[in-house]
């Protein structure tokens, strides 16, 4: 009998959980999916994995015996497919972001950081919103500069910067003459959202702390440059980083301060598991 890595993490994440929403969220995949696979898995194995409770999960008998297996198999394989990928470009650290850095942050510290490590490369990659932890979680990159929150434990995080939360509009919104929006007068407008797969990440640039009634979404984007797009064509609005409303300027939009929204977060991050010291070498050459 044969099991895909990607069911067996599914296993993993849904019996930590006990709930296929909570299990849900932190995969970045959406309930029905993860219920199909965790159901394939079981057919496969020829055995349930979970008892199905009305208000939640419990493992079986044989869930439970196979669950530190599972555990160990993917800590194994997860250790050796970084070994493994360090063989091929053996001084090479590749960092993932979900957008531009700037903010003086990457620039200074891959200089420090070659300075420490003479003879590696550092390689940048840019990774869609689909991925919020920007390429750490199926190990193709090293370390990433991300936004929180990401509700992932296996996934270390340091706040670089905190920014105020601003509301990205059309040039010739009615309320782009402003100086500042409260969110109170945005919850009607249509907003550009992150892809279901960002999770909290999704919740938290819509403006769900402070929402009491579900936001209207007008269309998904994968990336800056997309929500930007769809924000200047005027189907929607989109809340963005002080920082990156300087960085993303251009003609036909418009940046305004939205002062009631708590700070957006800007980490380094990296896997808890990940203990080589070329990592904390890099994390630690950033101020």
């Amino acid at each position: 009998m044969d099991a895909h890595l990607r069911e067996l993490r599914y296993f993993v994440a849904t019996a930590e959980e006990l709930t296929v929403t909570a299990a849900a969220a932190r995969l970045f995949v959406s309930q029905p999916a993860l219920s199909k696979q965790l159901r394939a898995l079981e057919r496969r194995l020829g055995f349930d994995l979970f008892v199905r409770l009305p208000r939640g999960l419990a493992l079986t008998d044989q869930g439970s015996a196979l669950l530190p297996v599972v555990r160990t198999m993917l800590e194994t394989w997860d250790r050796g497919y970084t070994e493994a990928r360090s063989l091929s470009h053996p001084q090479q650290l590749i960092v993932g972001m979900q957008t531009a850095v700037g903010r003086d942050l990457q620039r200074p510290a891959v200089a420090r950081f070659r300075e420490r490590a003479p003879g590696w490369t550092v390689s940048l990659r840019l990774v869609g919103w689909d991925d919020p932890t920007a390429g750490l979680a199926d190990g193709t990159s090293d370390v990433a500069f991300l936004w929180l929150p990401l509700g992932l434990d296996d996934i270390a995080t340091r706040v670089l910067v905190r920014e105020p939360r601003w509301v990205a509009l059309p040039a010739g919104h009615p309320l782009a003459d402003r100086d500042d929006i409260p969110f109170a007068e945005l919850l009607d407008e249509p907003f550009v959202a992150l892809p279901a797969a960002a999770g909290p990440l999704r919740d938290f640039w819509l403006g769900l702390d402070a929402r009491t009634t579900p936001p209207t979404i007008a269309a998904e984007a994968t990336a800056a440059d997309e929500v930007l797009e769809l924000v200047n064509a005027g189907v929607g609005v989109a809340l963005i980083a002080e920082g990156n409303a300087h960085l993303y300027k251009r003609p036909g939009l418009a940046f305004r301060p939205v002062p009631d929204l708590p700070p957006a977060e800007l980490a380094i991050a990296w896997r808890c598991n990940d203990r080589r010291d070329i990592i904390h070498l890099f994390t630690d050459s950033i101020d």
